[in-house]
């Protein structure tokens, strides 16, 4: 689900930033949910993501993951629904995604192609991501990369408002994460994601 433009809120969030030698793009993540989650794993998600997008190497994301009643106070402030949410996006910037045969994902508006940005926040909720995880029968750890995924396509201006917008996105994001997972296994689970799966219990 995506927000309306903005940011959370008073200053910015505490964050753990992670930038790997050799890929200046920053990703902050910040885990407020109380539940442990893999967050360097979750930070190389959101990389091959921007990478695969084509999106500026110096753009910044931010992540960060609450637990229910954050999520809700977010929910009903933004988007005026009661109830916890999985996912968030708040778009900071606006970009649109690259054209066929276009070298990167370009900044709308008046901006110049190619400057980097802050591209916004993905929020995500590791409480109802574990609910949707027990019924999809996969690990947390699947369900939040998938969120986060999702997010990080809305942030790029992908919707799924109607049925052909919808093909799009979920292609794309499906794409996104089989070509994640070809890379990385598909049991890349270790302690942390195992705490995050005791959510299911």
């Amino acid at each position: 689900m995506q927000a309306g433009t903005g940011d959370l809120g008073d200053g910015p969030l505490p964050a753990f930033a992670q930038q790997l030698p050799g890929v200046p793009v920053s990703i902050e993540i910040a885990n407020e949910s109380g539940v442990a989650v893999d967050e360097a794993a979750l930070a190389g998600l959101a990389r091959h993501v921007l990478d695969e997008m084509r999106v500026h190497p110096l753009a910044e994301l931010s992540l960060l993951l609450v637990d229910e009643p954050a999520m809700t106070e977010l929910h009903v402030r933004w988007m005026g629904e009661e109830g916890p949410t999985d996912v968030l996006a708040f778009p900071m910037d606006e970009l649109r995604p690259p054209q066929p045969g276009g070298a990167q994902a370009e900044p709308g508006g008046s901006e110049p192609p190619g400057i980097p940005g802050l591209l916004g926040d993905v929020v995500i909720c590791p409480q109802v991501a574990a609910t949707q995880a027990r019924r999809a029968r996969h690990r947390v750890a699947d369900e939040i990369e998938l969120l986060a995924a999702h997010g990080i396509l809305h942030l790029l201006g992908y919707d799924h408002g109607d049925a052909k917008e919808h093909a799009v996105m979920f292609g794309l994001q499906d794409r996104l994460l089989a070509s994640w997972r070809a890379e990385h296994g598909p049991d890349g689970a270790d302690g942390s994601d195992r705490a995050a799966d005791d959510l299911q219990a």
